[in-house]
């Protein structure tokens, strides 16, 4: 496999493969080019080292070369250009570590690799997207395998099976059970009896007894199955078999370390504690030897207790009965327990059981066996000679050895009859016509110890593989043969002569199985016989050179030494008859079973001793002969059971056609996601992948298509090479490219290449883009550089002239400032010396001036003294006159002061308590308002106190002014005296003295004063500082109070916005739940419509099992009864008792109301609507009567007198029944308002009251009839007395016949009372009407009215007690569903308090909100109809009254009675088509089937206006109501919905046909609303519109039931549309290339399967549009509304952006950037459809974000925390499963383009962790937005409508 053609591939920088010991392969760069003759390749290694890779001396192979990195990650190994190891190795380790990938195809081989971890790609959806699809198309998966399958069998008429090997945890188990799923899934059963859950379920059981904790795998199968799943002819499952091989029965007794035994053992023990397995005395796992010995008896993350629930549920659901269940796991715990049996050595040859042994006596029990005789033959054997037989005691070692087998033995057989009754339950009595089957077998095994198991499985997998080698150079061969290329024998290896060494005569087989009949027979003379017999003769047989014992095979995957020891035993599977005996006498019956067909092979099973059991499939028949015979049989080896078992395996694949699933392990230690390269290659050499690559690589492994070579490499050519023949085109090409015509092969659709030469041709596609790369470079950067260059020279240019610009200003400002400085010069030295002159100037003048002001000031000073000293002895004088003054007033004053200061402390006390005071401020923090107007209020006060002090300071000053005046009087007085005063010179010095002591006092009272003038001073600072506070604090406070009122208003906004906002997600949770509820109800009637079908279906093949025609005869067609019966609407379904139920099926639908008060009140309501249908019947009744009354008034005046009293009369009554229904309908109300209460239903309850009353009412009017009767009995006496003259007594027959035809007893009593009165008005004598005897006929005529009215008044009576005793029904019914209630409120009060009340409010609210609803909707109705019927009596009334008058004023008896009749043709007037349709009741089924069954919608759709039929049907209608005939109208309006269901089933398929009638039963549920008379409906009729609104019927309920078939009818045509578009979404979307050259095709190698490739054609996005375009214009054609267009347009894009995406994610070779670019191409396309056909506002651009995301996504730069920012938040439409697929998926197309990396990807999911979304991968494209149907009135006037003849409808005229 080394390239030795290729070497001039081996240049500089080219990557290639090298061994490694620790990486298998490791990855390396050339750093020079390699020439022949070299013997080194100097190599640059990944890690950064260099590296001398030295060539092989001999073979001077060269490396590996590396595949480009474009290629790695292929979804199939063979479509890489070069296939060798290092390749699948490398592309598996991408797929499984970098994009998350497990399975990847190698031809058709699909290889899994164990994730270790769960992964969601096994849901419904994922089973949906692979359904039908063709293998190569999606990712690989094990559902493309079993699609492929399913599809070869139903295409191909042949039994397909799937192959799954691998090693012990690699994941076979469960792949198998995948597949089974996918069957059971995509096909579903043929019968009603879940067939396939029943094949799913075997899995658990077989689990649960065949599978066993392993140190490779928890979940380990210790044996190998083959289940076959039946198909019938319509290839859905009807049934499945089972065949298993080589139990492993060595796990029963022994299991190693780490390990456990079967899971059913430890099952039981944890379920010990059950009630019903007490009987079992189990215990803990840990206390039985069988269970105890791997030291690890729990699986973490398993709960043994749930699973044992498991196994026991599906044993139920395959029909085990529990007596059978208790069996085996009798069974299986006496097992244990014999497990714990103990052996005691007597002597070295013999050994005892101890006295009443516990284990064993519980064994015993168990199985129903006798004790002594089971502990007998334990200890001993039988060995029967020619002669004698004997007993012989057997050693401790040989009795446990015995024990063990004996074990084994058991559940071998326990196996077998399980298996066998999984199989009869899944057996089908229906024949099958064809099967898929499942082999889930073991892979190649190698341990440091092989024994005879290893044997048997590597000789099973070496028939396997000899199977697939043959199968895979099979399938080459027919492609090279499909394609008309020269086949070639290629070289592959065949293992044929290592099976022979295995199975043929003297091989290893039939060695064994003689020495095995050998007396003497041992394992050390059977490994002497084979290697006398094959060692040195078969280069496939070997002798290890350091034992005896042992013996080597050359297997396919690896050579694998086997250990003699053992064989034998294992081979003879050797059990004591004796022990078999003991257990067949059992009294336990199901033993003897287990053990009943020891002489036969019951089961294509056995087991060996100590390994896994081989199982057989024929029975061995038993011959008529001696009694050894049958032994010897029975003795047969288990190798030669194995043998045939596997002989018939291969026979069963080689009838099938098999696919294969290779479970690959990628660790030893179960981590998710890691990849041990080494067990990988150890894995893919055993398991044949890698020999498929050697056979593919060694033939043509790349083929190509013409169209996509040439797509490719299109580039590669020149334009002169392109012709219009694509295959001429690429011949021509590849002779050029390729000189080695050996290279490749051209075939009829495709060109074959060798290995390697697409690598070849990638690298010549990348040099010549790298060429033609680094030319569009070259041009680019000459042409940048060439601006650049002229944007410099232009710059400097610039430059240059605005400096040189500069330096002229800086030079002209040079010479400007020159001619400055010398002018500046000149005026400056005229200024210096200008200013000197002025200097020397003012000196002068200054001097002058200050000598002349010093002469000056001399003069003044001189004058100024003079008269200053005039002036100071003025003022001496005045002032020692004035200090004598002083002196006086100081003496005055001071004695004032000691006044005043006396009163100054004491008003200072005040002033000091009143400061003190100033504390209590502290306590004025109540209100801050209050506090400062009693501040301010204080700081007025004190004012006014500054105030008084000021004017108490006044008064003072006056006073001392007026002592002051008192003082110079007095001083004048001393002077006056002053003699005197000499004379008293002592007493003028004591004055003296006393006046220096008041001076002191007014000094100090100046002081003082000061003192309290300084204090108020600082007290009033204090107090305005204290305003001042208090002012600031409240200018804060204000503050405070005006943020605090904007943060309350901000508050309160921002509350209104979050409410505003709450209520708007409300709303839109409500619309939501609007949408859900409404999508329950139409999915509910989608699954009412498909369960229809299918009663039918079976009705038809009932019909025809049953009634097989005969030959000629045409068997109608049998969905008309069904059909009739859909919604129970036929002639008799519509009774007014029906009426309600089907309102409230919807109702029932969203809320189960069970209560009774509901249940009550409907009824009620039912009565109501029946007494309302009967006054309309005796309203019709009566005008019928008035109209016959009007043609024998001239024959009958008197008679019709009386009707017309009667008449009226009955008018009366009828108006007292109404106000009587009115008065009930307001009690029902006041009822139903009362009704808030939960005990609604109690007898005390309004409700209860009313129809207590409404029992008394009926009573009541019993009575009164009773009475009306008996009045009538006498009244019918005293008639003869006065009856009626002669002339009238003709009539009496006439008038017995009235009488009769008059049902209702109130009728006939008023009519006798009217017949009396008229009776009374004749004055004729009594004499006179018995002249001829007719007295007596009327005598005889009246006896008979009056028997007619005893048999009514009987049939009253009953009629009467029949209700009474209906409602002491309801009553008792009501006391029941009190009791229920009781009960219901008992169970609640077991709950918790708040679960309680949550469960009680909830269901009170929601079943009290649902009968307010329904009820209130029905009194509603209730009340228009009442107001109906009493405008309906106003009119007859009023038309009744004229024609009494105008009969009285016109008509008089006599001239009646004496004018002949004469007959008068009267000419009718031409009326206004008044817009009705009349035709013969005979003619409904002429009508329904021209108008509906045989219409052909195309030639309506184009010739005649929108809706017709519909239109016509509702005049028809119209016309019905306009007759008052209810049955007419109940009989059209069923015909029309079934014939127009059976139109539907007839022609479902049809998109025509579909859209037809969709139109037109809107459009007739939009008339019977328009026309309906409801004001909601008449807003937008026209007064002719609203005059033809039905007048006699209330059609709501046929309203609904129409809107519930419109929805159908809806989901079928999307169904429709569905099929047709789902072909054309993938191709037209996503593979065709609308924008050519973009998205180029990758080299693939196109490894799909041509059985799996249709041939259809190929669709474009165009082909999409059309279809589109198509669907819209035969919507519009048939006038369906515009809104339900939308809706329809809306479910249309949501399928083609669903089926894209999911497609997108499911395939890895669509995303790339160029297919991003594509698709956003195709949805522009399609938004551009919708702007064309103004459908933008439709939603339907919505439904595609999720697919305008992922092609954004691909498109978008993967790289920086930036890019992943702007991922997450662009890509809200898709969930964080999509996203990660997506990128894991992005693959580039070309060399340029770069993959996603792993950190980056945990990047965008560490971002995305928090976002809540579906955890599901791919979209729903099955689902159906729920569809409304707004009213849509219609402008067409009825009378206009014209009816055309082709529609065949002339048997209906125009009203």
């Amino acid at each position: 496999m080394f390239c030795v053609e290729g070497r001039h591939l081996y240049t500089k920088f080219a990557r290639v493969w090298i061994p490694d010991p620790e990486e298998v392969w490791k990855s390396a760069e050339l750093l020079k080019d390699y020439k022949p003759g070299d013997k080194v390749l100097l190599l640059h290694l990944e890690d950064g080292k260099d590296l001398e890779y030295r060539l092989d001396p001999k073979t001077k192979e060269l490396p590996h070369l590396r595949n480009p990195d474009i290629l790695v990650g292929e979804n199939d190994l063979t479509a890489l250009s070069y296939l060798h190891e290092p390749a699948v190795l490398h592309n598996l380790r991408v797929r499984f570590i970098d994009s998350k990938l497990i399975y990847t195809y190698c031809g058709i081989v699909l290889v899994a690799i164990n994730p270790y971890e769960q992964l969601p790609i096994y849901g419904e959806d994922i089973i949906n997207a692979y359904s039908g699809q063709n293998m190569g198309d999606m990712d690989p998966h094990i559902f493309a395998v079993a699609e492929e399958a399913y599809k070869q069998m139903a295409r191909d008429e042949r039994n397909q099976s799937i192959i799954v090997s691998g090693e012990s945890g690699a994941g076979k188990t469960v792949s198998a059970k995948y597949a089974m799923r996918y069957f059971a899934t995509v096909s579903g059963s043929a019968s009603e009896a879940n067939v396939e859950e029943k094949v799913l379920a075997s899995n658990p059981i077989m689990e649960s007894i065949g599978n066993a904790k392993t140190t490779r795998n928890d979940n380990s199968s210790r044996f190998g199955k083959y289940i076959e799943i039946g198909f019938d002819k319509r290839y859905r499952i009807i049934g499945a078999n089972m065949r298993t091989y080589l139990l492993e029965k060595s796990r029963v007794v022994f299991q190693a370390e780490e390990e456990r035994n079967y899971h059913i053992f430890y099952q039981l023990c944890a379920s010990a504690n059950s009630p019903e397995f007490k009987v079992l005395r189990l215990g803990d796992a840990n206390n039985f030897h069988y269970t105890n010995q791997g030291g690890s008896p729990v699986i973490e993350g398993v709960d043994d207790a749930k699973e044992m629930a498991h196994t026991r549920q599906a044993c139920t659901l395959l029909g085990i009965s529990e007596s059978y269940q208790m069996g085996i796991f009798r069974i299986l715990a006496g097992i244990l327990h014999l497990g714990n049996v103990v052996f005691m050595s007597r002597d070295s040859d013999s050994c005892t059981i101890p006295p009443k042994h516990e284990p064993l006596s519980i064994f015993c029990d168990l199985m129903g066996v006798d004790f002594e005789e089971m502990c007998h033959w334990l200890c001993h054997r039988k060995l029967a000679t020619a002669t004698e037989t004997y007993i012989k005691p057997i050693s401790k070692l040989q009795a446990t050895n015995a024990r063990d087998a004996l074990a084994k033995h058991i559940y071998a057989k326990l196996f077998n009859w399980i298996v066998d009754h999984v199989n009869q339950a899944l057996h089908s009595a229906v024949k099958q016509h064809s099967f898929i089957g499942v082999l889930d077998i073991y892979g190649f095994e190698t341990f440091e110890i092989n024994s005879f198991e290893q044997f048997c499985i590597n000789y099973a997998n070496e028939k396997l593989q000899q199977q697939f080698n043959m199968h895979v150079f099979k399938l080459e061969q027919e492609e090279y043969m499909k394609e008309q290329i020269p086949w070639t024998l290629i070289d592959f290896y065949d293992n044929q002569p290592c099976i022979n060494l295995i199975e043929s005569k003297l091989g290893i087989l039939d060695l064994l199985d003689e020495e095995c009949k050998m007396p003497k027979g041992t394992d050390d003379t059977w490994a002497q016989k084979l290697y006398n017999t094959h060692l040195n003769k078969c280069a496939l047989f070997e002798k290890p050179r350091l034992s005896n014992k042992a013996f080597i095979i050359q297997h396919f995957a690896d050579k694998v030494e086997y250990q003699c020891e053992g064989f034998l035993e294992k081979n003879k599977d050797t059990v004591f008859e004796e022990q078999i005996k003991v257990l067949k006498s059992s009294k336990f019956k199901m033993l003897p079973e287990l053990f009943q067909d020891d002489e036969k092979a019951i089961s294509p099973t056995s087991a060996t001793s100590s390994g896994r059991t081989p199982l057989t499939r024929t029975p061995s028949k038993p011959t008529k002969g001696r009694p050894g015979q049958t032994a010897k049989e029975h003795k047969k080896t288990v190798g030669h059971q194995f043998r045939n078992s596997l002989h018939l395996l291969m026979e069963t694949l080689n009838a099938t056609t098999p696919h294969y699933v290779r479970c690959i392990k990628p660790n030893d230690f179960k981590f998710p996601f890691t990849f041990d390269e080494k067990r990988a290659v150890q894995q893919l050499r055993a398991c044949g992948v890698l020999e498929t690559i050697r056979i593919s690589a060694a033939g043509f492994p790349s083929r190509w298509t013409y169209q996509e070579f040439f797509s490719r490499y299109r580039v590669l050519m020149k334009q002169k090479d392109v012709l219009s023949d694509r295959k001429q085109t690429c011949k021509n090409v590849l002779e050029k490219l390729i000189v080695d015509k050996d290279k490749y092969q051209f075939g009829k659709t495709k060109i074959f290449f060798r290995a390697g030469q697409v690598a070849y041709l990638e690298k010549l596609r990348a040099d010549k883009l790298r060429a033609a790369c680094i030319r569009i470079q070259k041009t680019i950067r000459g042409w940048l550089l060439r601006k650049k260059y002229l944007r410099m020279r232009k710059a400097a240019i610039t430059v240059q002239r605005y400096v040189r610009g500069h330096q002229a200003r800086c030079y002209a400002k040079f010479l400007r400032r020159t001619k400055a400085a010398t002018i500046i010069q000149k005026y400056w030295r005229m200024y210096v010396a200008r200013w000197r002159y002025k200097i020397t100037r003012t000196a002068t003048i200054v001097l002058q001036s200050y000598l002349r002001g010093y002469l000056a000031r001399n003069r003044y000073h001189k004058i100024l003294r003079e008269h200053k000293a005039v002036i100071i002895q003025k003022w001496v004088r005045g002032w020692l006159a004035r200090t004598y003054y002083r002196r006086s007033i100081h003496a005055i004053i001071y004695l004032q002061c000691c006044f005043r200061r006396m009163m100054a402390k004491r008003e200072l006390k005040k002033l000091k308590i009143e400061a003190r005071s100033v504390e209590r401020y502290k306590k004025l923090h109540i209100g801050m308002e209050n506090k400062i107007m009693q501040l301010q209020r204080k700081v007025d006060e004190q004012n006014k106190d500054y105030k008084c002090l000021m004017e108490k300071l006044t008064n003072l000053e006056g006073i001392y002014n007026s002592e002051t005046e008192k003082l110079r009087s007095d001083l004048e007085r001393l002077q006056l005296s002053e003699e005197e005063a000499k004379i008293a010179t002592g007493r003028v010095l004591s004055l003296q003295e006393e006046i220096a002591k008041l001076r002191k006092d007014l000094e100090q009272t100046q002081s003082e004063k000061k003192s309290i003038e300084e204090r108020a001073d600082r007290y009033k600072q204090e107090t305005e500082q204290l305003v001042s506070n208090l002012k600031e604090e409240n200018t804060l406070l204000k503050q405070e109070k005006e943020a605090l009122n904007h943060r309350i208003v901000e508050q309160a906004k921002e509350m209104t916005e979050t409410m505003e906002k709450k209520l708007v997600e409300e709303t839109k949770q409500l619309e939501l739940d609007l949408n859900d509820e409404r999508l329950r109800y139409q999915n509910l009637l989608n699954e009412f419509s498909r369960l229809e079908e299918r009663y039918d279906d079976l009705k038809e093949e009932m019909t025809l099992m049953v009634n097989v025609p005969k030959p000629g005869h045409k068997r109608t067609d049998s969905t008309h009864s069904s059909n009739e019966s859909e919604y129970t609407f036929s002639s008799e379904i519509a009774e007014t008792e029906d009426i309600p139920s089907r309102t409230e099926e919807p109702s029932e639908k969203k809320v189960p109301l069970d209560m009774s008060l509901f249940l009550k009140l409907q009824k009620r309501v039912t009565e109501l609507e029946q007494e309302k249908q009967v006054m309309q019947d005796e309203l019709d009744r009566k005008e019928e009567q008035v109209l016959r009354s009007k043609a024998k008034e001239e024959e009958r005046p008197q008679i019709r007198g009386a009707e017309l009293e009667y008449e009226s009369l009955k008018r009366q009554e009828l108006e007292s029944e109404n106000k009587k229904l009115k008065n009930e309908l307001n009690e029902l109300r006041k009822a139903l308002s009362e009704k808030s209460a939960p005990e609604v239903t109690a007898p005390g309850a309004p409700a209860y009251r009313v129809l207590m009353e409404q029992l008394t009412s009926v009573s009541e009017e019993l009575d009164v009839r009773k009475e009306e009767v008996l009045i009538l009995r006498s009244q019918l006496v005293s008639q003869k007395e006065a009856i009626q003259p002669k002339n009238t007594m003709t009539d009496s027959t006439i008038l017995l016949e009235d009488v009769q035809k008059m049902k209702d007893k109130g009728e006939i009593a008023q009519a006798y009372i009217g017949l009396k009165e008229t009776n009374r008005s004749s004055a004729m004598d009594c004499h006179e009407l018995n002249e001829d005897g007719e007295l007596l006929l009327v005598y005889e005529g009246l006896k008979q009215a009056n028997r007619l009215l005893e048999s009514q008044l009987q049939s009253q009576k009953r009629s009467h007690e029949n209700e009474a005793e209906a409602l002491r029904g309801e009553i008792q019914s009501l006391k029941e569903e009190n009791n229920r209630q009781q009960q219901l409120l008992a169970q609640n009060l077991q709950l918790p308090p708040e679960a309680r009340i949550e469960a009680s409010l909830q269901h009170e609210i929601t079943r009290l909100t649902n009968e307010n609803l329904d009820l209130m909707e029905q009194l509603e109705k209730q009340d228009k109809t009442v107001r109906k019927l009493k405008k309906q009596l106003k009119v007859f009334a009023k038309k009744i009254g004229e024609l009494e008058v105008g009969q009285m004023e016109n008509i008089s008896p006599g001239q009646i009675i004496d004018e002949p009749i004469r007959p008068v043709n009267i000419p009718r007037k031409e009326k206004d088509f008044q817009g009705m349709l009349e035709y013969k009741k005979e003619d409904e089924q002429k009508l329904v089937k021209n108008l509906i069954l045989e219409l052909k919608p195309r030639g309506v759709a184009v010739n005649l206006i929108p809706g017709l039929p519909a239109y016509i049907l509702f005049m028809c209608v119209r016309h019905a109501d306009y007759l008052n005939d209810d049955q007419k109208v109940r009989s059209l309006l069923t015909s029309t919905i079934n014939s127009i269901k059976k139109v539907l089933k007839k022609r479902g398929d049809d998109f025509e046909t579909v859209s037809f009638w969709l139109s037109n039963t809107c459009r007739f549920l939009h008339c019977l609303k328009q026309y309906s008379g409801e004001e909601g409906f008449m807003k937008h009729n026209t007064s002719r519109q609203n005059e033809h609104c039905l007048t006699n019927f209330d059609l709501a309920e046929y309203r609904q039931v129409l809107s519930d078939l419109a929805i159908q009818i809806y989901q079928q045509l999307v169904r429709v549309l569905e099929n047709i578009l789902q072909p054309m979404i993938v191709s037209g979307m996503l593979e065709h290339e609308t924008i050519q050259g973009v998205s180029g095709v990758k080299p693939t190698g196109l490894r799909k399967r041509t059985s799996s490739i249709a041939d259809e054609g190929t669709y474009t996005l165009d082909s999409i549009l059309r279809q589109l375009n198509s669907f819209h214009s035969v919507m519009c054609q048939h006038g369906m509304d515009p809104e339900l267009i939308k809706q329809v347009v809306k479910q249309m894009f949501y399928i083609v952006g669903a089926v894209t995406l999911n497609n997108l994610l499911l395939r890895k070779d669509m995303c790339s950037w160029s297919k991003g670019m594509q698709i956003r191409y195709n949805v522009s396309q399609l938004e551009e459809w919708l702007r064309d056909k103004n459908l933008m506002n439709s939603g339907a651009k919505e439904t595609l974000e999720p697919l305008i995301q992922a092609a954004q996504l691909l498109q978008v730069k993967k790289k920086t925390d930036d890019d992943a920012e702007a991922i997450c938040s662009m890509c809200n439409a898709l969930t964080t499963a999509q996203i990660v697929k997506v990128l894991n998926l992005y693959t580039p197309v070309n060399e340029f383009e770069e993959r996603v990396s792993v950190s980056f990807i945990r990047t965008i999911q560490m971002r995305l962790r928090d976002r809540k979304d579906s955890p599901q991968l791919l979209m729903d494209a099955k689902h159906i937005f729920p569809v409304t149907f707004p009213f849509n009135p219609s402008s067409l006037a009825l009378e206009t409508i014209q009816i055309p003849a082709s529609l065949g409808l002339g048997f209906i005229s125009r009203v």
